[in-house]
């Protein structure tokens, strides 16, 4: 099974998936004048720069909407996960510091491919009979192209890919976290996880909202806060790991060197698919949420969906990828002989706990909190995408059901072998990417770009 997982997950992340991926971001980049840098102040003005100037912008009258920043940490939740400490920790053991570089590349193009969803995602909505909005990939592909077909395609991959990287994964990150830093077994973890999953998700889209709204800010802030403390006591060390990631994006170091190295091709096919796995740009899941939003302009919400990137993968992923570099963890040698000679490598969110041990009392105990924070989180973000095109593919009764099927899985997604996990996530998140890129492709000329004025 696991070779037939590894087989698939090179089929589907082979070169062409990563050209359509890029292909799509550098097209509208391009076509907006790369507005995701010359319109940085436009993007950030009308999302951030607003969010305490505007109380609507926070908050919601209307009873089946989310606001904009409801939305926004909804979508942030989703992403914002286990894929900014494990993902990012496993791209550096098994693409090299390189892979760090071709995640920013993907992430900068991502950014308007975000925006171009997100757009696509408001402008096709559309409400039901109880005042509900009904949005997502799936609706711009049938109302907008016209393909019923593709969008019950990409319904399809979106429901795997839930259980899979929105629920399984996360759940196997939070139970490893929690395993090494307390002893706890990934039976309980399981059990407790599925528990608090299940209440909250059973509460609808307005307990979902109201969770990620105020977990969202503070797990940032406490992860965020451990990292630059790490960064701090190693600040001299910062420029040597930037050093590190622009030499070996290219293989400099090791042709200047003659060293033994991972290779440009594994950097950059591990930097970006644990990009597009952290931040789901070009996946088109996070539509689902921001189609929630009580907004009114397409371009206002796609510029939170730029921010959605920004914040996830410029900021959080660099921080991880830099806290691991200059702590001394990172030992390449250890971990390609362990690749080398078929043993399980050093699992991702054990490693970054020990970057933060190195600096911090307790440093692993914290990280392993905010891991549960994350992964939590995570599972609740992906739960309401996941529903949302089961309510597409089966109404009220297919919903129901999957919330059912959804918390259940959760236990032995606990209990899992890493790897095997991640790589069937892979899989999973380029089947889901291929009906949502095509659409992309036909609906682009469509996006407009945001030059509002704050």
């Amino acid at each position: 099974m696991s070779q037939f997982i590894h087989m698939l997950q090179s089929f589907v992340w082979g070169p062409g998936m990563l050209i359509f991926f890029l292909a799509t971001g550098i097209r509208f980049t391009i076509k907006s004048g790369f507005f995701q840098l010359t319109g940085i102040r436009i993007w950030l003005g009308n999302t951030l720069g607003v969010l305490f100037r505007k109380r609507e912008v926070r908050k919601t009258g209307e009873a089946h909407v989310m606001s904009q920043f409801q939305s926004f940490c909804t979508a942030l939740a989703a992403t914002l996960g286990t894929g900014n400490i494990t993902g990012v920790a496993t791209a550096l053991v098994f693409g090299g510091p390189g892979a760090i570089f071709w995640m920013w590349v993907s992430a900068f193009f991502g950014m308007m491919t975000n925006y171009a969803e997100n757009y696509l995602g408001i402008q096709y909505r559309y409400q039901d009979e109880h005042g509900r909005w009904v949005g997502g990939a799936m609706v711009y592909m049938e109302r907008g192209l016209g393909c019923k077909p593709l969008a019950v395609a990409f319904a399809l991959c979106c429901l795997g890919a839930s259980l899979g990287m929105g629920n399984m994964v996360q759940g196997n990150a939070m139970a490893k976290g929690l395993e090494h830093a307390f002893h706890v077994p990934p039976f309980v973890s399981g059990v407790l996880c599925t528990i608090g999953v299940a209440v909250v998700i059973t509460g609808g889209m307005k307990r979902i909202a109201g969770l990620t709204e105020k977990l969202v800010p503070f797990m940032a802030v406490l992860y965020l806060g451990g990292a630059i403390g790490v960064l701090f006591v190693f600040r001299k060390e910062i420029p040597g790991a930037f050093a590190l990631i622009f030499s070996e994006a290219f293989g400099l170091r090791q042709a200047a060197g003659g060293v033994a190295g991972y290779g440009v091709g594994q950097a950059v096919r591990m930097g970006i698919a644990r990009g597009i796995f952290s931040n789901e740009a070009g996946l088109g899941s996070s539509v689902m949420a921001h189609a929630q939003s009580d907004v009114k302009e397409p371009e206002i919400q796609g510029m939170w969906g730029i921010l959605e990137i920004f914040i996830d993968t410029m900021v959080v992923c660099t921080i991880t990828a830099l806290v691991i570099l200059v702590s001394g963890v990172y030992e390449p040698e250890v971990f390609q002989n362990h690749i080398a000679n078929g043993l399980e490598a050093i699992d991702g969110t054990t490693l970054t706990g020990m970057a933060f041990g190195r600096v911090i009392p307790y440093g692993e105990q914290i990280l392993a909190i905010s891991t549960v924070l994350f992964a939590f989180a995570t599972i609740v973000g992906w739960s309401y995408f996941g529903e949302q095109t089961a309510y597409y593919l089966g109404k009220e009764k297919g919903a129901q059901t999957y919330r059912l099927v959804y918390s259940l899985l959760t236990l032995p997604g606990c209990m899992l072998a890493p790897q095997m996990i991640w790589e069937l996530s892979d899989v999973l998140n380029g089947m889901m990417a291929i009906p949502n890129l095509i659409a992309l492709f036909f609906l682009g000329k469509q996006v407009q770009y945001g030059k509002r004025k704050t």
